[in-house]
């Protein structure tokens, strides 16, 4: 075990997996979310580096998929409408993704754990913006603090659900257009963090160990996600990485 991954024990790496299976399914009942839950969880017991390692590769596979359920032409729809946001976005991704191995842990766990904390709140007290379309200049700054908070976290959900959200877009376009840009942010994260030697020989095989167990708990939320109160399921998982935003804080000040 310890020549396969030396930073785990054979307990927290099934807590790693277990992990895993639950961020699928929470991806696959609201459609978002995994790496904000895999990020969460895996830091309580293993430093933000390796978190982070571990779900890059999860990521990157999960969203492709969800980005071409409508097929191809749809997704390269999404990709010209959205260029702004991806470039930008990009761009601020692997220059904060460079960032990650020379920052304390502590600075990490709370640009992690604040964020978390922020988006989270946001999402529970029901807090909408209203755009009436897209404007070149917010996609900007919007993909840009996704892109720098997702090259140290791997967290750029929430800004593009917040965005998309206050565009109004149709339910269908909107899920789509986020497996599109996470999927696009995750190739990003993917390159830039063969850069900067968080994602190597020592972490790759335990980010591909993340995959089937992700990808079992996506197929299985999404089995379920009709039989479910939805917004009870989203309000709880929130809630939960609400706590686990808040220990992560706790942890790099005391």
């Amino acid at each position: 075990m310890d020549a396969i991954f030396p930073f785990l024990t054979p307990t927290t790496l099934t807590l790693a997996l277990l992990i895993a299976v639950f961020g699928g399914f929470v991806k696959g009942v609201v459609g978002f979310a995994m790496p904000l839950v895999i990020i969460s969880g895996l830091t309580t017991f293993i430093a933000p580096e390796y978190a982070l390692a571990g779900l890059i590769v999860p990521t990157l596979v999960a969203n492709t998929v969800q980005s071409l359920r409508q097929g191809v032409g749809a997704a390269w729809q999404s990709i010209k409408a959205f260029r702004v946001f991806l470039a930008v976005g990009g761009i601020a991704l692997v220059a904060s993704a460079q960032m990650v191995r020379i920052v304390p842990v502590e600075t990490l766990q709370l640009l992690i754990g604040v964020p978390v904390m922020v988006f989270v709140l946001i999402q529970l007290l029901g807090v909408t913006l209203r755009l009436s379309g897209q404007s070149a200049a917010v996609e900007a700054v919007i993909g840009a603090i996704a892109g720098f908070i997702g090259g140290l976290s791997g967290v750029w959900g929430p800004p593009t659900v917040m965005y998309l959200t206050a565009l109004e877009t149709p339910k269908q376009d909107q899920m789509r257009i986020q497996g599109v840009i996470y999927s696009g942010g995750a190739l990003a994260l993917f390159g830039a963090h063969l850069g900067s030697g968080v994602l190597r020989a020592e972490t790759l095989p335990f980010s591909l160990a993340l995959l089937p167990p992700a990808l079992f708990g996506m197929w299985l939320g999404g089995r379920v996600s009709d039989r479910i109160d939805q917004k009870i399921f989203r309000r709880s998982t929130l809630i939960v990485l609400l706590f686990a935003g808040a220990n992560l804080v706790r942890r790099a000040l005391f």
